[in-house]
């Protein structure tokens, strides 16, 4: 799930402290972005740093950091590294990035880019799969990834999908829950059998798993509870996915929430 938001500038202590959360608060909002991205173009705030020079760094304001920058720091901390060695180079692709994305969830059927729609502050990436039946491509997922940042060598950052037959409206985008995770959501299809995973961005594995809900019609809601353990970043993403027709995933959906301290 994506909520609408922006980027929007914090105040960055000269002592090279981590940056203060952003003050400003973003209600929660449908997934689906009638009329396009609500993205604006950032703006900065420059501070000084350890050895007097200007470093600028951007909040993320109302979206979950979800993939592979935890926060605005690290991504500033890989752009600099960027400008000294050229390290990593796909964090500057919206299209490579979606796919990292993607294999890091461990959907490895989901393998192209199926469509793309990319601004100079966001992009909505679709990813998807080849047929067993047909050999046609279908789309699993359009990922809604933003910049951090409005330099040519800001990278890109996952925070949300555009859910449509498929989508996860619980836990709330950015809530606060704990364990065991109630999820859910809604979906359109036939003898659909959802599974769901928690997960977090500095671990391979998944922290929960739940399968599986058995759902279909039309708009049908979803429910489960999903008990997990081991959380140590401060946002955690969902999955949920379905398939087994067309191919082992065919649809999935994520959003991030804070685990409960």
């Amino acid at each position: 799930m994506v909520l609408a938001g922006a980027l929007l500038p914090v105040t960055v202590a000269c002592s090279g402290s981590h940056p203060a959360p952003s003050s400003s608060t973003v209600s929660p909002a449908s997934s689906r972005q009638p009329g396009g991205s609500s993205a604006a173009v950032p703006s900065a705030v420059p501070s000084a740093g350890a050895a007097g020079a200007v470093k600028v760094r951007y909040a993320l304001g109302g979206y979950q950091p979800l993939w592979p920058f935890a926060d605005e720091a690290e991504a500033l901390a890989w752009q600099e590294g960027y400008q000294s060695g050229g390290h990593a180079p796909w964090h500057l692709d919206a299209d490579q990035t979606a796919l990292a994305f993607v294999r890091f969830l461990g959907f490895g059927g989901i393998d192209r880019v199926t469509s793309r729609r990319v601004t100079a502050e966001d992009a909505h990436i679709g990813v998807g799969y080849r047929s067993t039946e047909t050999g046609e491509s279908g789309t699993a997922a359009v990922l809604h990834l933003i910049k951090i940042g409005p330099a040519k060598d800001a990278p890109w950052e996952v925070v949300g999908t555009d859910d449509t037959d498929l989508s996860l409206t619980t836990p709330a985008y950015g809530a606060t829950a704990s364990s065991p995770l109630p999820v859910g959501g809604r979906i359109t299809g036939v003898d659909e059998s959802i599974r769901v995973a928690i997960r977090q961005r500095s671990a391979e594995g998944v922290l929960g798993r739940f399968c599986c809900v058995a759902a279909g019609g039309t708009g049908g809601a979803w429910s489960a509870r999903v008990p997990f353990q081991g959380a140590t970043d401060p946002v955690l993403i969902v999955v949920a996915s379905t398939g087994g027709h067309l191919a082992d995933v065919e649809r999935f959906a994520v959003t991030g929430f804070h685990p409960a301290r």
